[in-house]
């Protein structure tokens, strides 16, 4: 028979060690601009099929973002029903929220509650749950969202969607929401609830990811290997004096990071290199975009300050000298991997699907990844 997953309670300056580093896949559900409804659709399918292939090479969790109106970079509106969907095809695969967006109106935190216990459920207590409070300006005007009241909104809903979880009856009264009482259905499985992460790309962010008990989901784009070091350090020291938003602490690292692996690393670039750069470009254009609302400057100090790369020289030479993307042969990905466990990192998280990518590029890359990167961390 069935148990329920009980989550062990972890403590300020527990270290759980997950050893070797785990290894999950992250998707944007990238596709071209200007794809048909036909072919939007076989993309989503095909993209199923990369993640159905995954577990069985070996991956332990897929990831999806939550984007809106972002039409040419990511097709994720509705990471619930992709979520759901996916848990329908898989069976061991944690099934995470990279990440679920709180300010409202993007999602009211009563029914982001209900719609991840129902997952939870349905999935066998096989969710992980991420939360972030979006960064780009044509998603947050498009739903009326003040840049400046994202942190404060994010941090409420969370904590309206602990009560729903775990109280009998879910009553709050706060700045933003206020829910009269009420009993909310289902509950997650997982006991006392899901794990749950915070999506930081600032080095800022990483700190207070550390200070509510939250997982780290690093997304911060093109880092090298010893700042992504130095944002794991502040989070780990500052996690050690943490007052957990939820019941438990969740003292667990997850970097997202470019992947693309093929026989050769010249094959590897030929492959990857045209999604690599675009999907970079993408990033700095969606980064900056709030910059005239939050008074940041100028795109070049905002990018160097938060990255700490020089927008000048951002060319893909650049990335792979700077071991910011794991793109090569076999060898050399177990190489970029070992140094992400070297640095304490539980979980990397493989971003694969480019846009402009042939499925049966992504299907290789996965199937060599797993047939010969991911046995060397057993």
């Amino acid at each position: 028979m069935f148990q329920a997953y009980r989550l062990p309670v972890d403590f300020p300056g527990q270290r759980k060690r997950r050893s070797p580093v785990e290894f999950g896949v992250l998707y944007e559900w990238q596709m071209p601009a200007g794809i048909s409804r036909p072919d939007e659709s076989r993309h989503f399918l095909e993209m199923i099929e990369q993640i159905k292939f995954a577990e069985a090479m070996g991956f332990k969790s897929v990831w999806s973002v939550e984007h809106h109106f972002l039409e040419s970079f990511s097709h994720a509106s509705a990471p619930e029903v992709l979520l759901s969907w996916i848990a329908a095809q898989t069976t061991t695969m944690r099934v995470g929220h990279g990440v679920r967006l709180l300010p409202y109106p993007y999602n009211h935190p009563i029914r982001a509650a209900e719609q991840a216990a129902t997952l939870d459920l349905l999935s066998q207590g096989r969710l992980e749950f991420g939360t972030g409070r979006s960064a780009t300006s044509h998603e947050l005007g498009g739903f009326g969202i003040d840049p400046a009241q994202t942190r404060a909104m994010w941090e409420e809903s969370l904590q309206l969607i602990l009560k729903a979880w775990t109280e009998p009856i879910v009553e709050h009264q706060g700045t933003y929401f206020t829910q009269p009482p009420r009993p909310m259905v289902p509950k997650p499985l997982q006991q006392p609830h899901p794990p749950l992460w915070m999506s930081c790309t600032s080095p800022d962010s990483h700190e207070i990811a550390g200070a509510l008990g939250l997982g780290l989901l690093s997304f911060t784009l093109a880092l090298s290997i010893e700042e992504v070091a130095s944002r794991i350090d502040k989070y780990r020291e500052r996690i050690k004096t943490a007052t957990p938003i939820g019941k438990f602490i969740n003292n667990q690292t997850a970097v997202f990071t470019m992947t693309h692996c093929a026989e050769t690393p010249e094959l590897a670039r030929e492959r990857a290199e045209a999604g690599v750069m675009r999907y970079q470009r993408d990033q700095i254009e969606l980064l900056c975009s709030l910059l005239p609302e939050l008074k940041e400057g100028s795109s070049y100090d905002y990018y160097d300050r938060f990255v700490g790369v020089d927008y000048d020289k951002f060319t893909y030479d650049y990335l792979d000298s700077k071991d910011m993307i794991v793109v090569g042969d076999p060898e050399r990905c177990i190489e970029m991997a070992k140094q992400y466990e070297a640095i304490g990192i539980d979980r990397l998280l493989c971003f694969m699907q480019y846009k402009d990518m042939p499925h049966e590029h992504t299907m290789d890359s996965i199937r060599l990844f797993g047939e010969e990167v991911i046995p060397a961390f057993s």
